[in-house]
């Protein structure tokens, strides 16, 4: 894994994962699983925004696309980070925001940026576990005219079958899985890298990591 990636895993994992069995966290769609991943704190961190921005823009710096963006909020700290850095990097990409339902004052819409039908983009998120709101981002930019070129998630929970639901819309990167986030409790368990604490929440014991 690039230097990049790894320090972006380690701030995801300080900042935003964490583990508790007693109760359990209820995910968005109303499951209950003992991981809850909350991406903001790692999205609005100077540093986690920037490798963000950065990871992102070498996904799509090979291909031609105008805009990136996805269903707020989720997604406008992953857009706003990777148009400012294709900025800085000679090869400027827009950002876009999805409201989750249209204006009724206004205009009315429902994306929001400067945005023209028939352009090329990417569609970007923190964390799937159902696919949903991928897919509901997904829906409203094909209906205002957008070409959807690919879509990437910052983490895949690897539940519920979001992943497979969004490729049958559109190609998916994930830059992390669920399982990369636990990998740093087992190696803490493990003793390989005594300087890394665990996670917020309860310490996980070592068999259920495994699971």
């Amino acid at each position: 894994m690039e230097r990049k990636r790894k320090k972006l895993l380690r701030l995801l994992h300080q900042k935003s994962y964490q583990f508790r069995t007693d109760p359990q966290f209820t995910l968005a769609s109303g499951k209950k699983s003992p991981y809850y991943i909350d991406s903001k704190p790692t999205m609005h961190d100077p540093e986690g925004k920037t490798l963000i921005g950065e990871i992102v823009f070498d996904i799509v710096k090979e291909i031609e696309v105008d805009a990136i963006g996805g269903l707020t909020m989720g997604a406008d700290p992953i857009a706003i980070a990777t148009s400012l850095i294709s900025f800085q990097k000679g090869k400027p990409i827009k950002s876009f925001s999805v409201r989750k339902t249209a204006k009724e004052h206004g205009t009315g819409k429902r994306i929001e940026g400067e945005i023209r039908t028939q352009e090329r983009v990417v569609i970007v998120d923190d964390v799937i576990t159902t696919g949903n709101s991928v897919i509901d981002a997904i829906k409203a930019a094909r209906e205002f005219g957008l070409e959807i070129l690919k879509v990437i998630v910052l983490v895949d929970r690897q539940e519920q079958g979001g992943a497979e639901e969004i490729r049958k819309w559109a190609d998916l990167d994930a830059i992390f899985t669920l399982s990369q986030l636990k990998e740093f409790d087992i190696e803490a368990c493990e003793g390989n890298s005594p300087k890394r604490t665990l996670s917020r929440g309860n310490r996980p014991a070592y068999s259920a990591l495994r699971r």
